[in-house]
């Protein structure tokens, strides 16, 4: 869903032509992150996707491409925060400024509140830039309007523009860690506690998150992927037996071991996930066949081969997409043990009833759980989205449930702490159905603090610097 307020413009296809003819680096750099910005507003666009075609295209070297990223995730980030600051500097609303010149006074205002360039240059770089996307005819407005923005410094402007917290705590949050007022309602309910819990989650979801390396049990290890990376760069993982801490800026591209899929790029909470459900106890029966259910894009499926065939069990990975199951085919090049991958829906199974062992659903969901990864999320969701996911989140636990033979394991993971994508669903399904139980997940989990009262997990980027990861293990009778 595009995001209205900064959606497409008459003239936005010619306007960023225009941003593409630039004179020098700094503008370069801009132009980047304008055009990375109109992207994700236009087309959807996730900026972690888009933005590396765009480094590449604009030849920029490491530095002025780490300006650029922080440029852009940066905006997206604290949109909210800024959309306030610069609704008190404009003399009209908002919507009635065009999205890509209010892009450009986004861009202008992190840099003028978050960054350390200098006031003067990032006004002068900021209408430039407003100049090559729009022509002369807005400079004197956007001028004017970073002046405004520069005349205070951010703490400032948030005791200016946020909502009293005794009158309205949710809209104090929302414009403080720039987060929908329906998102900090719907993390708070799922967090519970005071305010210290959720200004902690919200602040977390602002960070920059670390590069998390999962080395593939059988074919790399920890250590020899560490020494793979600078020397005292690289760290293990927290909780993770099979996880690497990339050091800020490392590319895993570099990295043998990635290129040919020993190692990938994988969240410790997504790893923790799929070790807690491979270790599930089953009750009598075999150990041979595992599903997963829900595939795309293969970090998760790639882990779960490793350790299939580490037991001699197989895998069949299924993707309902064509372009994702690719992925998944590609995640699992060269893994050991028998694996399959099919484009199937799992909603309507071509196997039999009760013909694996193990069975994981990683289902869709708002994505709420990886806002650090994908900021431009938390302005795409709407909460009218969870009433579209909920039917298939059911279905999927469902149909897991029905794969596995009795005493088998159901696993239901999803990147999204909404109360109504996780407990809820899981609760609804057990209330329907009589075969099955829900298991104990957190000794699954050995030496993780703040797992709660069970019996599901659920992760926090604050507490547990994963993803807010939530996994819940069902055993069928």
């Amino acid at each position: 869903m595009t995001d209205q307020r900064r959606g497409a413009a008459p003239g936005g296809a010619r306007e960023n032509r225009r941003a593409g003819a630039g004179h020098g680096r700094a503008d370069a750099v801009r132009r980047t992150a304008y055009q990375a910005l109109r992207a994700v507003a236009e087309r959807d666009a996730y900026a972690n996707l888009v933005l590396p075609g765009l480094i590449r295209d604009a030849g920029l070297d490491r530095r002025d491409a780490a300006l650029a990223t922080e440029l852009v995730y940066g905006t997206l980030r604290l949109q909210g925060t800024y959309d306030a600051i610069l609704a008190a500097c404009v003399d009209r609303p908002l919507r009635e400024v065009d999205p890509p010149l209010l892009d450009v006074l986004a861009l202008g205002a992190h840099q003028l509140l978050n960054t350390r360039i200098p006031a003067h240059a990032a006004v002068s770089a900021t209408v430039e830039l407003a100049r090559e996307v729009a022509g002369p005819g807005p400079v004197g407005f956007v001028n004017a309007v970073l002046r405004r923005v520069a005349a205070h410094d951010v703490e400032s402007w948030l005791q200016r523009v946020a909502p009293p917290w005794q009158s309205d705590p949710e809209g104090h949050l929302a414009v403080m860690y720039s987060h929908p007022t329906w998102v900090v309602d719907a993390l708070w309910d799922s967090l519970g506690g005071g305010r210290e819990g959720i200004e902690a989650l919200l602040a977390a979801d602002n960070e920059r998150p670390e590069v998390t390396l999962v080395a593939r049990p059988g074919r790399v290890g920890v250590r020899e992927l560490m020494a793979d990376l600078p020397e005292g760069a690289a760290a293990p993982g927290r909780w993770s037996p099979f996880a690497v801490r990339m050091p800020e800026g490392g590319d895993p591209a570099t990295l043998e071991a990635v290129r040919d899929f020993r190692a990938g790029v994988q969240d410790e909470g997504s790893q923790l996930v799929a070790a807690a459900f491979a270790a599930a106890p089953l009750q009598g029966g075999p150990d041979r066949r595992w599903l997963d259910g829900c595939a795309g894009p293969g970090g998760k499926a790639a882990l779960l081969a490793a350790l299939a065939a580490q037991r001699g069990a197989e895998l069949l990975a299924v993707e309902r997409q064509p372009h994702r199951a690719g992925l998944v085919a590609r995640a699992l090049t060269g893994a050991p043990g028998t694996q399959q991958v099919v484009t199937a829906d799992s909603t309507r199974p071509a196997w039999r009833p009760a013909s694996f062992d193990r069975a994981l659903v990683d289902v869709p969901c708002t994505g709420l759980g990886a806002l650090r990864r994908r900021p431009e999320a938390r302005w795409r969701r709407r909460p009218e989205d969870l009433e579209g996911f909920a039917p298939v989140q059911r279905s999927l636990l469902h149909s897991a449930a029905d794969a596995v033979r009795p005493g088998g394991v159901v696993g239901y993971a999803t990147c999204s702490p909404h109360l109504a994508e996780t407990r809820e669903v899981v609760a609804d399904v057990l209330d329907t159905r009589g075969d099955l139980e829900l298991l104990d997940a957190r000794p699954l989990l050995p030496d993780m603090p703040h797992l709660g009262d069970g019996p599901d997990v659920q992760l926090w980027p604050h507490l547990h610097g994963t993803d807010a990861m939530y996994l819940a293990l069902l055993r069928r009778s």
